[in-house]
């Protein structure tokens, strides 16, 4: 229900110049301990509120955020990379997601049978403290989406982004600070240790954590020790299949769309692509179109479609993917080097 400083800082790099533009504060293993007590305190009366408090409260918040926007929207491209009216899009998103979530309708008790042999009730009871750990591909549509939800159905919530992106989760927290009750929502930032430190903490219930399958085993060996209940959004391989019967350039265009989205970083994101072989030349005609004639740079440019790669560490996994394609026999038709900063 406070702000605190971090017990130290760390930069947060601009991903289109190379450089730190801002610190953040990094959270000491004290300080995270009185985040969970704080969310654990709050917990019983927020639990007790009832459900129209909760929604009158997530409401008021989506209004705060909303009120925000532009300043969001600039922070996000200066910490994420994407393009701004991404970016504004992205805070729209929150706002939208927040509305809906506080508007829905919740049934937390269902009678299944009620007769003269048995009467069976089910209840949906909330947990307690959920450790919220979020990526950097959407910073704060995933902050939004793991707070509203662990929020409407009576948790509370210690809210980690990620190191590469967690200004405007914090901004976000700073906006949100008396929205709720003191303890209800928290936010607390730095390296991958706290996210560990989050997931082996027997005050916090349960884990919801998006981003890649590697840090994804990691969480759930850490929270293994008392057998915390996981939700885990990981990475995938998706494919697209374009079929005889398919008209080549509207194909092209919807894959092209869906694999480059956010700068192709998105878990759904089309990451193959199947052609019947009559299709095969004019597709990669029309693809090789597309990509030659998208415009990549800083997200204020005014027509930039695409932002940079948000950070060194995945930069360099694209970059070993398409050095490994070419090693591997792969025939590339245009790009397939950095491109100048």
């Amino acid at each position: 229900g406070r702000l605190v400083p971090g017990a130290s800082a760390f930069p947060v790099i601009n991903p289109s110049t190379g450089k730190a533009f801002a610190e953040a504060p990094s959270c000491s293993k004290e300080q995270l301990d009185e985040a969970v007590q704080a969310a654990q305190a709050a917990f019983p009366a927020w639990s007790a509120a009832g459900l129209a408090t909760r929604k009158e409260a997530m409401l008021a918040a989506a209004g705060r955020v909303s009120t925000e926007m532009n300043n969001l929207s600039d922070l996000l491209v200066k910490e994420q990379g994407k393009p701004l009216a991404s970016a504004k899009g992205e805070i729209a998103g929150v706002v939208h997601f927040m509305t809906q979530i506080a508007r829905r309708n919740y049934a937390f008790e269902t009678v299944l049978a009620d007769n003269d042999r048995e009467t069976v009730i089910c209840k949906a009871v909330p947990l307690g403290v959920v450790g919220g750990i979020t990526p950097w591909n959407f910073p704060p549509l995933m902050a939004a989406w793991k707070m509203a939800e662990a929020l409407m159905t009576a948790n509370t919530i210690v809210l980690k982004p990620s190191p590469h992106t967690p200004l405007t989760t914090l901004v976000l927290g700073e906006i949100l600070a008396d929205a709720f009750p003191p303890g209800v929502l928290n936010v607390v930032s730095g390296g991958d240790e706290v996210g560990r430190w989050i997931s082996e903490h027997p005050g916090v219930a349960k884990i919801s954590f998006t981003g890649s399958t590697r840090t994804g085993k990691a969480i759930q060996k850490a929270s293994s020790d008392n057998l915390k209940r996981l939700t885990l959004e990981l990475g995938g391989n998706d494919a697209a299949i374009i079929l005889d019967d398919a008209d080549p350039k509207a194909a092209a265009r919807g894959v092209f769309q869906q694999a480059m989205a956010n700068s192709g970083q998105i878990c759904v994101s089309i990451k193959r692509l199947y052609v019947h072989e009559t299709k095969y030349d004019e597709v990669l005609r029309e693809l090789v179109a597309l990509a030659r004639a998208a415009k990549v740079g800083d997200g204020f440019e005014r027509g930039v479609q695409y932002g940079p790669i948000n950070n060194e560490m995945q930069f360099e996994r694209v970059k070993d993917l398409v050095d490994d394609a070419k090693r591997s026999g792969a025939t590339v038709h245009t790009g397939g080097e950095p491109l100048a900063r």
